[in-house]
């Protein structure tokens, strides 16, 4: 199954696991909007709600570009908890791992996260 999550415009739902550094595993739900402008720009909010209250929720507003044809694209984004955050992310078949950093950080944090599309609904 070939996913359609960033590539199309649309509003999607995540539901999934947060993984902490201790690696404990924290319920996430939430929802993502993607829009497309003509020079391959991309704009994505999303917003992370954690139903059980384990952590603070999170809203990403992304402003990237993916060319046509490729499968890695990069962004910048501002994040409701790191503040201003830069990235590559790169698309496969059935997920999207993106790589990040923040910008001005002298704690020098970096992360990774990966989505996956579990079924043509979700």
């Amino acid at each position: 199954m070939a996913h359609t999550f960033l590539l199309e415009a649309g509003c999607w739902r995540l539901r999934g696991n947060w993984l902490e550094r201790n690696g404990k595993l924290i319920v996430v739900r939430g929802g993502t909007m993607v829009t497309w402008s003509r020079e391959n720009w991309f704009t994505m909010v999303t917003r992370l709600v954690f139903p059980n209250r384990e952590r603070e929720d999170i809203s990403c507003q992304y402003l990237g570009r993916l060319d046509t044809g490729d499968q890695k694209y990069t962004f910048v984004l501002q994040h409701s908890l790191l503040g201003r955050v830069e990235g590559e992310g790169w698309v496969a078949r059935e997920s999207i791992v993106q790589r990040y950093w923040v910008l001005g950080d002298p704690q020098r944090r970096s992360g990774f996260e990966t989505r996956y599309q579990r079924n043509e609904n979700i």
